[in-house]
């Protein structure tokens, strides 16, 4: 037997006049999990939850969900504030630091961006962009502590103290034995990023510092300081 709704349309079974009937009270009772929307059906529901798996690229101060990473940093613009990271060799530009790195290993062969800042995890394909970014980090407290000499990290284990965390989590690690930088060449792994850096060079054969007075170059840029003693005469 047909059922039949106020607004005239016609059912063949009461459970499709029971989902019709929510176009008219509104009531959504599937809810995503991931986000706010609610949907009247369930197939509805699943539709949308696959647009999710789809979307990589999320905004780190309201958690909206992108598939196109273009379509993040439009989104971004709404924000004020916002920093955007551009890849020097191509142009393309970044709305996340990570993803920009993954981008340059890319460009670099897949191999670690041989030159890491001291002060954060962040790493350049070249050395004049280290120390323009080395720049942005004067106007920061952790500049300023280095001025000071005062050390707010300090291990919990031997209780020696460091200006900047990321040395001292770096230190901690000599205690606890942890190597979290991996070589994907070999089975070797480090406790620092710019160890893994350096050990990776004797994969590649990378010898990006390059002495200005012969052609000789050197995997790390210590061993260049000490090769300039043959040219200059004087000890750094």
């Amino acid at each position: 037997m047909a059922v039949l709704c106020h607004c005239d349309r016609t059912f063949s079974q009461s459970s499709f006049l029971k989902t019709h009937l929510r176009t008219h009270t509104r009531e959504k009772p599937y809810q995503c999990s991931q986000c706010d929307r609610a949907f009247i059906q369930m197939n509805h529901l699943k539709r949308h939850v696959r647009t999710h798996a789809m979307k990589q690229y999320k905004c780190n101060q309201c958690h909206k969900c992108y598939s196109r990473n273009w379509q993040l940093i439009r989104h971004m613009k709404t924000h004020p504030n916002n920093e955007f990271y551009q890849c020097s060799d191509c142009d393309k530009t970044f709305a996340r630091y990570s993803n920009l790195n993954k981008h340059l290993e890319a460009h670099n062969g897949k191999k670690p961006l041989p030159f890491q800042c001291s002060q954060c995890d962040r790493a350049f394909l070249q050395n004049n962009h280290l120390k323009n970014h080395l720049r942005s980090h004067a106007g920061k407290n952790t500049y300023k502590r280095a001025h000071t000499g005062k050390k707010t990290y300090q291990c919990t284990i031997c209780y020696k103290a460091y200006t900047y965390k990321n040395n001292c989590i770096e230190h901690i690690r000599t205690h606890t034995g942890e190597n979290p930088y991996q070589c994907s060449q070999c089975d070797k792994s480090y406790p620092r990023k710019y160890q893994l850096v350096y050990h990776f060079r004797t994969h590649t054969g990378d010898k990006p510092y390059k002495c200005s007075h012969c052609s000789k170059a050197f995997s790390q840029n210590v061993h260049l300081v000490h090769h300039m003693w043959i040219h200059t005469g004087e000890k750094p």
